[in-house]
């Protein structure tokens, strides 16, 4: 067992020395033996402990990734969403599930011990991942199954010991699926591949451990086709591009983390014709009025208004303007949601 967790130590490129473990690289080599040498008896008794350290990390690693890849067989099929769009909502977030329309905090990093990485030193370009010059770089490598696929890779600053830039393969599939980008040991930026198939398709940017934008290719086409604003630790904004024609489709603002308005494009013509504001009454987030562009002349000619009753919006009022001259010539009274009253101004307008 003894010389098998040598040559482990060995293959990180660490080598034991007193208590702890360093990188073989970072050893000063001393000219004369400043004090007389150790006991080995002792110092062995220090290597075994160095090595039983190494032994339980590596081993407390498997286990993690063991227990993932069996939540994985166990939960084979996916939930199907509902993927409407005004039903739309970010999915996968790293939140508080209880109010999705709270600014999530990005998921903290596992702590680690030094020993179990693979470590060299690494010369970055500049431009890469953002950096405005060349940096030399700690890279640690983690491969606890040992099957030459990563999972874990991390880029230190070696002054500073903050992290730089995360690598993760957060299933332990074999593939890297996530990188993260830091400032002064937060993150900043976050990119995911949420199906495995090398792309990415999760954006995400983070200020003071809070989100502040996330950008998702819903339909893994390479354009990314829903956008989540957020300020102030709450979702202000969401946008939705349905159609894949580089337009939004549909926009819907937020205050106080509920809907205020939303426009959306219904015959994807490129042109928004529904214009849609909530209220709130009694806790419950309803439609007060929608106003539509049903002939594609790009102004509203019907006019809808709603009146809550029992925690629902029901119908109460429609106006149409149907020749386009600014005019109601149809007005429509509901009760209860039921049609009891019709105005017609001029019923040449009207097929009857």
């Amino acid at each position: 067992m003894r010389s098998q967790s040598h040559a482990v130590l060995l293959m990180l490129g660490i080598v034991v020395a007193g208590a702890g473990v360093v990188p073989a690289e970072d050893r000063a080599t001393p000219t004369a033996p400043a004090t007389p040498a150790p006991d080995p008896a002792a110092q062995d008794q220090e290597d075994l402990a160095a090595e039983r350290r190494l032994q339980e990390a590596l081993a407390d690693q498997m286990r993690v990734q063991g227990d993932l890849l069996t939540q994985m067989e166990e939960h084979e099929e996916a939930p199907v969403l509902d993927d409407s769009l005004s039903l739309a909502i970010p999915e996968q977030m790293v939140l508080d599930q209880s109010d999705p329309r709270t600014a999530p905090s990005p998921p903290p990093d596992r702590q680690l011990p030094d020993e179990i990485f693979e470590q060299e030193f690494v010369t970055v370009p500049a431009g890469t991942w953002g950096m405005r010059k060349k940096r030399r770089l700690i890279k640690r490598t983690l491969d606890a199954d040992g099957d030459g696929k990563p999972e874990l890779i991390r880029y230190i600053d070696p002054e500073s010991k903050l992290m730089v830039r995360q690598e993760e393969d957060t299933n332990y599939d074999g593939l890297i699926d996530t990188w993260s980008n830091y400032e002064w040991g937060a993150v900043v930026t976050r990119v995911r591949d949420s199906n495995d198939d090398g792309n990415p398709d999760v954006w995400e940017r983070y200020d003071k451990e809070r989100m502040t934008s996330r950008e998702i290719d819903r339909d893994d086409d390479g354009v990314r086709d829903a956008f989540y604003r957020y300020e102030g630790g709450e979702l202000t904004r969401e946008e939705h591009d349905a159609s894949n024609d580089g337009k939004i489709d549909l926009r819907i603002v937020y205050g106080q983390k509920r809907r205020v308005s939303a426009e959306e494009d219904q015959d994807r013509d490129g042109n928004m014709d529904t214009w849609t504001t909530y209220t709130v009454v009694e806790g419950a987030e309803l439609i007060v009025r929608i106003e539509r562009d049903t002939k594609a002349r790009g102004f509203p000619d019907t006019f809808e208004t709603f009146e809550a009753k029992d925690g629902k919006a029901l119908l109460a009022r429609r106006e149409e303007d149907l020749n386009g001259d600014g005019k109601i010539d149809v007005l429509s009274i509901y009760r209860n949601g039921k049609l009891v009253k019709r105005e017609i101004s001029d019923p040449s307008l009207v097929n009857l």
